[in-house]
């Protein structure tokens, strides 16, 4: 059997699957992408995200964080590096906002893709910051 090699996914394709994947964001991000802000429509997943995190909806944030790592591991250099320097970054903020047991849970769920990047980003910004 031959094996298919898939597409990578860029930004449109990506714009397409996000706004099947948040429903309640559908507009906005047909909105942004219209504008060519693809950064826009991570920061409105992100912001979701963060309102449901709120309500303590972990697991369905942790589904989440799951989807994205998938466009992320699928997706074409500019998709990457906006997830990574927009999403990923953004999960120290989902730590400072959650309840202790909530970041646990989430960083356990979370794909060892992102957990990679997101300790790089933590190891750079104490070298650099002190952080």
């Amino acid at each position: 059997m031959m094996k298919v090699q898939m597409q990578a996914i860029n930004k449109k394709i990506a714009v397409e699957y996000l706004k099947f994947f948040y429903p309640p964001l559908r507009s906005e991000i047909t909105q942004l992408s219209v504008q060519e802000n693809f950064a826009g429509v991570i920061q409105a997943t992100i912001n979701y995200l963060k309102d449901m995190l709120q309500e303590s909806k972990i697991y369905i944030v942790a589904h989440h964080i799951k989807l994205m790592d998938w466009i992320y591991r699928n997706g074409d250099s500019y998709v990457r590096t906006i997830i990574e320097n927009l999403f990923v970054r953004s999960l120290e903020s989902f730590k400072k906002h959650a309840k202790d047991q909530h970041w646990k849970l989430l960083y356990q769920y979370m794909p060892d893709s992102f957990q990679v990047i997101y300790n790089e980003q933590q190891k750079q910004d104490q070298l650099f910051f002190g952080k």
